[in-house]
């Protein structure tokens, strides 16, 4: 029964903040997809490729809303008094719904390490493809379009109702290194598509051709011949072929961490901290070798006494030989100090590339975990509030899932820069509200007036009766 009262609020919810998740990232990208021409199934795939990789952020809203809303109208119905007269613990009670929880948050791990990595890796190739199709063909009056293969089209005007062109002006680059040599010009036109939608058929009426022939100008006069000639009626096939949509493979983007399971990143993870290390010796041996007291390759000091021959005392120099070395000296220390600033610069890139790697990985198992925390903070406190419905139980929800993302979002950035751990920065959102779970839950298992007032009431009377000075004998009102 208390499986069958959380399955349909769950469902509702998860369902709700689902379909929000995605209209958001649909308004983020409206602007790129709109005006290319896709069919709806590309769409359909897209949408639905973004929409699984909420799934695990959405969960955990889920449950809590959930939670809140199904022990709420239990409580809400007086179907929570009779159950805890009959001598069952809130423990007793919850206990079905925790292992519903607990699976919930497995299948979310689940989903997360095996399903969504695909789902990104086809989501990320397909919006590649997506963004960086050409628009649909939308000719605007005195503006050229060069979106189509080997032509640049400019139109005086056009009729929207009739579809037809006036004052057309074409220029032909088909052919490689031509510029604009080949150009038509007319006075009207209709454009259309071939039946099998491969080709645009551009009419063409009273109109004139310019054609420069020849591919080496006249070495006289240094121009090229001029072909001119004139039409009444002249059909022009434009290939459409290439302002389609062009698949791009998807093993281009299958090492990016968010296409990676738990074990891939691990291993991804391990072999970049290795060639950091590796990195990191071979500037610090270079950086050494460009001063000769750190070198290497010295020659041994070890040389017999008999062996030792004094070096003769260096000559004085002059005044234009000084300025040469102290010229060098401060170009050797400028290069120095070039190279220590690229190799902190790529040792901060190449340590900001771990720690992403690094949160994806845990990202995976604290989604997981914060579904089974939510829980422990939204059943109880719906048993206290007894509130069922999406009105107040939906305004606490939103509390407390603004909390964890706050901090869940503000960590990661943490981590990303360099500032904070892994481990525990990933975990701080979660590490904040298991006390508050753990608190709401002792209340609600001890029957704790969380939200009494008079109980407040009675608490502040006590400090205040601390601090009120006491008189054995109390003065007498004259």
């Amino acid at each position: 029964m208390i499986i069958g009262a959380y399955w349909g609020p769950l469902a509702v919810t998860f369902l709700i903040v689902l379909f929000l998740f995605s209209m958001q990232w649909l308004w983020k990208w409206v602007d790129d997809l709109m005006g290319k021409g896709l069919p709806w199934d590309v769409l359909a795939r897209l949408i639905a490729y973004a929409t699984s990789a909420f799934v695990p952020a959405v969960l955990p809203l889920a449950v809590l809303l959930s939670s809140i809303m199904t022990m709420g109208g239990l409580g809400e119905r007086s179907e929570l008094t009779p159950m805890r007269s009959a001598g069952l613990g809130l423990f007793r009670i919850l206990a079905p719904l925790v292992l519903f929880v607990v699976g919930l948050a497995g299948f979310s791990f689940y989903f997360s390490n095996n399903i969504l990595p695909v789902a990104n890796l086809k989501f990320q190739s397909l919006l590649w493809d997506v963004t960086r199709a050409k628009p649909a063909l939308n000719l605007r009056p005195g503006v050229f379009f060069g979106g189509l293969e080997g032509f640049s089209i400019r139109v005086g005007d056009k009729d929207d109702r009739t579809g037809e062109l006036k004052d057309v002006l074409i220029y032909d680059h088909r052919k490689p290194f031509q510029a604009n040599r080949t150009v038509l010009r007319a006075e009207r036109g209709t454009m259309g598509r071939s039946t099998d939608n491969r080709f645009l058929v551009l009419v063409l009426e009273n109109g004139r051709m310019y054609d420069e022939q020849g591919d080496n100008p006249s070495r006289m006069t240094g121009s090229l011949p001029l072909l001119r000639g004139s039409f009444q009626r002249e059909e022009i096939h434009m290939d459409l072929s290439g302002m389609g949509m062009k698949r791009t493979d998807e093993e281009l983007f299958k090492d990016h961490y968010n296409m990676l399971t738990l074990g891939q990143l691990a291993y991804a993870e391990d072999s970049l901290a290795r060639r950091l290390g590796q990195r990191i010796s071979e500037q610090d041996r270079h950086l050494a070798d460009g001063l000769f007291p750190l070198r290497e390759n010295q020659p041994s000091g070890n040389v017999p006494p008999q062996a030792a021959v004094p070096m003769p005392r260096p000559p004085l120099q002059t005044g234009a030989v000084q300025a040469n070395l102290h010229a060098a000296a401060m170009d050797r220390a400028r290069a120095a100090i070039n190279e220590l600033e690229q190799a902190a610069t790529e040792r901060q890139d190449r340590r900001a590339q771990i720690a992403k790697f690094q949160v994806e990985w845990h990202r995976k198992l604290m989604l997981a975990t914060a579904c089974i925390v939510f829980f422990f903070i939204g059943a109880p406190l719906g048993a206290i509030v007894r509130k069922g419905g999406m009105g107040a139980p939906a305004v606490i929800a939103i509390l407390f899932f603004l909390l964890f993302h706050i901090i869940s979002y503000s960590t990661e950035q943490m981590v990303k820069a360099g500032t904070l751990a892994a481990w525990p920065g990933m975990w701080t959102s979660t590490f904040v509200l298991l006390p508050i779970g753990i608190f709401i839950t002792w209340k609600a298992a001890t029957d704790s007036p969380l939200f009494d007032r008079d109980a407040y009431d009675r608490i502040l009377y006590k400090l205040r009766a601390l601090r009120t000075p006491r008189h054995a004998h109390p003065p007498t009102v004259q």
